[in-house]
């Protein structure tokens, strides 16, 4: 019996259809005997006719056969070697893994361990006692029985195939949705989403496993959107933490939310910059507003120091006391500087630069400054254009950007400096917002230790700062970077971890004719060493503690000192004893009446009449918008009170 034409049944089958056979193929025999015998020449055809139908009954009745009738059995067979290996399989069998996207094999049966658990049992079993009869999990109900060394597989009935859920009323609305979009439970888990949410969070089953949330984030997004009906929460992706998804979830059915996601990567970058160029704005507004007030107060504390000075002399106890309050007061003075150049609300004094003579003039000071260990070199520029810029300041940036790169150099290293110019368009490849036009480079660069980019990222935000407490205010880079922006120019830097840093600052070409019509009056060569008088002075100031210790010093020099605490009240004055009066010394910022309006009040009926502003906050006006004036700055000591009187007194 042949193995694909075993039965569904065990029962033998009949062996009626082989005997009538063989009953046929005798009489054929016998018929072919008859013929030989009645005709001697057929003897041997005969013999051989005989012959041939006894092998033919024989072959007969060894060879297996179907049933009369019977095609290729109907039930589901797979017929494999006692290792498993597969050799033929009915078209029924075929069929029916194919409805269930399985492979024609036996071994497609064994789905999960439990199924190859329950097959090879029933197989070790067929091999042992010639059949086995069991269902595996899920409802396959199987036969295997061996023979000649085979196992038959005869699958009785079969699982139905699994059919595709019913597309439910949220999958129906997130496929219609183009944007990521996804409904969720009230715990995150993900109950329906759409291709395009797929992609953006991957295969995640919860929005916790595809973004990286804050502790309670979920619960407060949950919470938001029941209370108001929606809620946003900004969040990285889970695979991709350096891109920034916006989450928007409205109420959906029952407790679930529907939720929607966009990327927002670059745009939370630029809130971010413009967060912090919002912050920065608020601290250089806070700084100007403060700084008034605040060098007010330590004009006179220095103003005061230098009269008790003047009745103490260096042997005595209390002299040194006095001298470390005025030093202290000094020392405040310049974080109130660095402070007014971060937030570019310095008073400028302009003039038309040659950055290489700014260069070498510092060369000296900076040799000094980077000590033994950093080696200086300087790169000049060839035919450099000229600036418009306060000489000070620039000084005061070159020297804070030396000082930060030996400290970033503390085993020693090469500082190199480097002045070109910069035709437009032709700035470095990655510096943004260069001038416009034509500009000329300063360019600063160490061989330290670098930065990283979190540290690259705050190094411009006031009191930030790498170093150890007490060694530095975090005001440098700051007060560079407000110098640079307030004289029109910009600042790049690049740095890379182990390999150094460079500062570009870029200042903006300057004509000839830029100079300023009438620069400040500075002093000659020398001061003056012979510092009384005897002129008539004005002295405008609403801050009773510096009209109170101005007017004693002046007094003490032998001039005669009118006081008024207003504009309004100094206009009076001056209304009555205007043609007395030989200097006008004003305060800037003044409530009613401020200094400037002052000025061009009393100019129009006396041009000639000479004047000192004194202030230490401007509000940004640049010494050509005083009027030509002198400018002294707060705080300001007793001795350069009245070296700029005398000055301004001797001058054409």
């Amino acid at each position: 019996m042949a193995l694909l034409d075993l039965p569904a049944s065990p029962a033998p089958r009949s062996l009626a259809p082989a005997l009538a056979g063989g009953a046929a193929l005798a009489a054929l025999s016998l018929a072919c005997l008859a013929v030989a015998l009645a005709w001697p020449a057929g003897i041997a055809a005969g013999a051989a006719l005989a012959a041939l139908a006894a092998l033919g009954l024989c072959a007969y009745l060894a060879a297996p056969r179907r049933a009369a009738g019977d095609a290729e059995p109907l039930q589901a067979i797979a017929v494999t070697d006692y290792d498993g290996t597969l050799e033929h399989t009915t078209a029924a069998f075929r069929a029916a893994m194919a409805a269930r996207d399985l492979a024609p094999a036996p071994e497609a049966l064994a789905r999960t361990p439990e199924h190859a658990a329950a097959l090879l049992a029933l197989r070790r079993q067929a091999i042992a006692a010639g059949r086995a009869d069991g269902v595996l999990p899920g409802g396959t109900s199987l036969t295997i029985r061996a023979e000649r060394g085979r196992l038959v597989h005869i699958v009785e009935a079969m699982e139905a195939p699994a059919e595709a859920a019913p597309p439910t009323l949220a999958g129906a609305i997130v496929e219609a949705v183009p944007a990521p979009v996804a409904v969720v439970t009230p715990q995150g888990t993900i109950t329906a989403a759409n291709e395009a949410f797929r992609t953006a969070l991957g295969e995640a089953a919860t929005l916790e496993a595809g973004l990286t949330l804050e502790e309670g984030a979920l619960a407060r997004l949950v919470g938001q959107a029941r209370a108001k009906g929606s809620a946003r929460a900004d969040a990285p992706l889970a695979s991709a933490p350096d891109r920034r998804v916006r989450i928007t979830a409205k109420p959906f059915a029952g407790d679930s939310l529907i939720v929607a996601v966009a990327d927002v990567t670059e745009q939370s970058e630029l809130e971010a910059h413009m967060a912090q160029s919002q912050k920065m704005q608020a601290i250089g507004q806070l700084a100007g507003g403060i700084a008034h007030d605040f060098n007010n107060v330590l004009t006179a504390i220095i103003g005061f120091s230098d009269l008790l000075l003047q009745n103490h002399r260096p042997s005595d106890p209390a002299f040194r006391d006095i001298m470390n309050i005025k030093q202290s007061a000094q020392r405040a003075a310049g974080l109130v500087k660095q402070l007014l150049a971060f937030s570019r609300r310095q008073t400028l004094r302009p003039t038309v630069l040659n950055l290489n003579d700014v260069v070498a003039d510092l060369s000296m000071m900076l040799d000094r400054l980077l000590g033994e260990p950093v080696r200086l070199e300087i790169g000049y520029g060839r035919d450099l254009w000229p600036v418009l810029a306060d000489l000070s300041q620039i000084e005061q940036v070159v020297i804070n950007l030396a000082v930060n790169a030996r400290d970033a150099m503390p085993g020693g290293g090469t500082l190199t400096i480097r002045t070109r110019n910069v035709p437009e368009g032709t700035a470095e490849p990655g510096d943004d917002g260069t001038p416009e036009g034509d500009a000329v480079l300063i360019e600063i660069e160490d061989v330290g230790t670098g930065m990283p980019q979190h540290v690259l990222d705050k190094i411009f935000e006031p009191f930030f700062t790498t170093k150890a407490m007490g060694e530095g205010t975090g005001l440098g880079l700051s007060t560079v970077y407000g110098i640079v922006k307030q004289t029109g120019g910009t600042l790049a830097v690049a740095s890379q971890e182990g390999a150094g840093t460079t500062f570009r600052v870029y200042l903006p070409r300057a004509t000839v004719e830029a100079r300023p019509a009438e620069a400040p009056r500075e002093a000659a060569a020398a001061p003056p060493t012979d510092l009384t008088g005897n002129a008539t002075l004005l002295l405008v100031e609403d801050e009773e503690a510096i009209r109170t210790f101005a007017a004693r010093a002046l007094t003490a020099k032998g001039y005669r000192v009118l006081s008024a605490g207003s504009g309004l009240e100094a206009a009076d004055i001056f209304a009555a004893e205007g043609d007395s009066i030989d200097l006008l010394l004003t305060d800037v910022i003044m409530p009613e009446l401020d200094g400037p309006t002052l000025v061009k009040q009393i100019r129009a009926e006396r041009p000639d009449l000479k004047v000192i502003f004194m202030s230490g906050y401007a509000d940004g006006a640049s010494v050509d918008d005083l009027g030509g004036a002198q400018f002294l700055p707060k705080p300001f000591t007793l001795k350069a009170l009245a070296e700029a009187v005398k000055k301004e007194l001797t001058s054409g």
